[in-house]
């Protein structure tokens, strides 16, 4: 089972960095690099606190905590215990090979993150979960193009931020639940 996955990375990292067009590899750059840091989501969090009432107050404070989540169990907790190296250099055809980060490669934390703010905004406001999907898409794909993820470890990523957003809707209930019993 092991092998078929190191097997299935190889061939999907050397393909994503081989076969996507350099136009859509800027295009895909250019929001991993707003991305960055979280900048994108915390951008579409202040949009949609700011023009979408209190729908997007209430969409923002749920992608944002699901972000912070993410982060915490991507960089915080699984770069910490894995030591995944980063796809080799000669299976990444272009000089984005040389921008990438020195930490464990698994998982991804920017993937977490996209599909963290993306699935926790989704519920409270659809319309804006799906517009968060593409661009959260595109890092997802940006990520093993520019050869700095396997897939696998993208697919990690995305799980992370699934397992965030999650646990942002569901831990108030939780709580409230934890108090009730407790009385």
């Amino acid at each position: 089972m092991l092998d078929q996955v190191r097997d299935a990375d190889e061939l999907g990292t050397k393909g994503a960095a081989s076969r996507i067009p350099a136009g859509a590899a800027k295009v895909l750059s250019a929001v991993e690099e707003a991305a960055e840091g979280t900048k994108l989501w915390c951008a579409a969090a202040g949009m949609m606190a700011w023009r979408g009432g209190w729908r997007g107050r209430r969409a923002a404070a749920a992608g944002i905590a699901a972000v912070v989540a993410a982060q915490l169990m991507s960089n915080g907790v699984g770069k910490q215990v894995t030591s995944r190296r980063r796809p080799p250099k000669e299976w990444i055809p272009h000089d984005e090979v040389e921008d990438r980060p020195d930490s464990s490669s698994f998982p991804s934390g920017h993937t977490a993150a996209a599909v963290a703010f993306t699935a926790a905004v989704a519920p409270t406001w659809p319309l804006a979960g799906a517009l968060c999907a593409v661009p959260a898409a595109a890092v997802a794909v940006e990520r093993v193009q520019s050869g700095a993820h396997y897939p696998s470890d993208v697919a990690a990523g995305a799980a992370v931020g699934l397992a965030a957003a999650w646990l942002t809707h569901r831990a108030p209930h939780l709580l409230l639940r934890h108090r009730l019993s407790n009385r």
